[in-house]
């Protein structure tokens, strides 16, 4: 059983992290804390959807498509909503507030788009459920390269963070905004950059959760609250910890459902949110 736990624990933690990767991004480098971000994943599934069945594409074919459609949906978005609100702010906190109520907004939009185009009920294709095993545990092999694909994203996500001088752009833009222009960076330029990688992200976790499970038009609020669980757990602007989080988070999941009870999951999930919250406002992998 614990073996069991531990395989599906991180299949769970890996699709969590490449959701969490996104918004972890559009905050830390663009200022935009986006609460319509779980929709942008709904987003990438629904057109996945769309795709396999209009042109009987697989899901990997798909990716081709809805990927770089989020990257353009994101880019415009920021173009046309958040760049007004970041220049009316002129560099105070109050671009973050105002992000918040017109996602806030943005949120409720794109789910009654998606009810009116799909329907309320749950939206789904079949895809590879033959079960894989693994150590003696089954695994639909649909999940688990859905895992491997989220894990193989975020892990290059993070080498460019960290070894490109795109990556190192970004860090200063992040940390320093106020001194990144002195040495020739732009921010505006890779804040726009950062919004719209995140929303690649978000449409790619889309594409990856098709591939398991149904959806609705309204699921993006349990993603969106997920990814803040694990953004604040894992330390803001953080992608290690963000990535560490979403495999705690994706074990501890796992754990409550097979020795307690399935229902208690999201309990479990946020009892823990809370305990952070109060223990180590500032994520369990940052300092102070």
């Amino acid at each position: 059983m614990l073996l069991s736990t531990l395989i599906v624990g991180l299949v769970l933690g890996g699709t969590f992290a490449l959701m969490a990767l996104g918004l972890t991004i559009q905050y830390g480098v663009a200022r935009v804390m986006n609460l319509a971000y779980g929709e942008l994943v709904i987003g990438g599934s629904f057109l996945t959807y769309l795709t396999i069945m209009a042109f009987g594409l697989d899901p990997f074919s798909a990716l081709a498509i809805v990927v770089p459609f989020g990257y353009a949906a994101s880019y415009m978005l920021y173009a046309t909503v958040m760049r007004p609100l970041e220049r009316r702010s002129g560099g105070s906190g109050r671009l973050e507030v105002d992000s918040i109520l017109v996602t806030f907004g943005l949120m409720f939009l794109l789910q009654g788009i998606y009810a009116l185009s799909f329907g309320s009920g749950f939206t789904g294709y079949s895809w590879l459920e033959l079960p894989v095993d693994i150590l003696g545990t089954k695994v639909a092999a649909s999940r688990l390269i859905g895992a491997l694909l989220a894990l193989a994203v975020g892990s290059a996500l993070f080498f460019a963070m960290q070894k490109t001088r795109w990556g190192m752009a970004m860090r200063a833009v992040a940390s320093r905004p106020g001194f990144a222009p002195l040495v020739g960076i732009d921010n505006e330029r890779h804040a726009r950059a950062a919004f719209a990688t995140g929303g690649a992200l978000a449409a790619a976790g889309g594409v990856i959760l098709s591939m398991f499970q149904p959806f609705t038009p309204t699921d993006g609020v349990f993603v969106t609250m997920k990814a803040l669980v694990i953004i604040i757990m894992g330390g803001v602007g953080n992608l290690a910890g963000a990535i560490a989080a979403a495999l705690m988070l994706g074990l501890i999941e796992a754990g409550v459902s097979a020795a307690v009870d399935p229902g208690l999951t999201l309990a479990a999930t946020y009892a823990i949110f809370l305990a952070v919250l109060l223990w180590r406002p500032n994520g369990l992998f940052n300092r102070g």
